[in-house]
């Protein structure tokens, strides 16, 4: 295990939270987007997320001699899914979108939902900065023992 790689693994939750963020965002701005570029409502979208694999020699040699086992390099974005939920209905017959009974389709997208999603995000991406301070300290407090 290299001396930065705790730094590397933070810094990919970092990145995974980010995205994660920025997809909840968008659906929170799109929560009344009752057409888009397809015809149909706004459809939720939703991260995936995977365990990041090391590829570099160490790791496939650390692996292959089997003293190396479940350890991951961090996440990564595999992906963005889309909620196949259905839709909200809401009557509405004056609206410009309302089918043959008046029904108004909105996208699948709660705000709640979204609010305690960002919350989630938020504390994770917190947490691999206190991870990354925390490994900063610590390296710091090893070349301070060096000097002595």
């Amino acid at each position: 295990m290299s001396l930065f790689s705790s730094i590397d693994i933070s810094a990919s939750g970092l990145t995974a939270e980010r995205l994660r963020m920025d997809i909840i965002s968008n659906n929170i701005a799109n929560v009344n987007t009752t057409r888009t570029e397809n015809g149909q409502p706004y459809r939720r979208k939703v991260p995936v997320f995977a365990e990041r694999r090391g590829r570099d020699f160490y790791s496939l040699l650390k692996n292959s001699m089997g003293k190396r086992k479940n350890v991951g390099n961090g996440v990564k974005v595999v992906g963005i899914m889309e909620d196949p939920s259905p839709f909200k209905k809401v009557y509405d017959p004056n609206h410009p979108h309302a089918d043959e009974n008046g029904y108004v389709s909105y996208p699948n997208v709660n705000i709640v939902t979204e609010m305690v999603d960002m919350i989630s995000a938020a504390r994770a991406y917190e947490a691999n900065v206190t991870a990354i301070n925390t490994s900063k300290s610590m390296f710091m407090k090893a070349l301070e023992l060096g000097r002595i």
